[in-house]
């Protein structure tokens, strides 16, 4: 796997979301109860920012029509969301947050 250094974990506080570009994509970085993950950034259902959203428990809520979407998994949990966001491999090592696309 390729890792990419995506931020520090002091970037990103609990409950909260990153937003980052990485090779033309948007992606989110999230930490819930102290894990890190990286999904897409935009919603399936319609174009909103899911770091705009609500962050708990493991999961994000959109910030336009709240869907609720599974950061491990990237689960459509409630409608109108019915797609699931793709999530990548993320891993911290040191002070580093690093993400696999591949």
């Amino acid at each position: 796997m390729n890792w990419t250094r995506i931020a520090t974990v002091g970037e990103v506080g609990d409950d909260e979301g990153l937003a980052i570009k990485l090779e033309g994509r948007d992606l989110a970085l999230f930490r819930s109860n102290g894990e890190f993950f990286v999904t897409d950034n935009i919603c399936t259902h319609q174009y909103a920012l899911l770091t705009d959203g609500y962050v708990e428990d493991g999961c994000v809520e959109c910030p336009l029509h709240q869907a609720l979407f599974d950061l491990r998994t990237g689960e459509a949990k409630c409608a109108p969301a019915t797609q699931p966001i793709k999530v990548y491999p993320v891993k911290v090592e040191d002070d580093g947050i690093y993400v696999s696309l591949g």
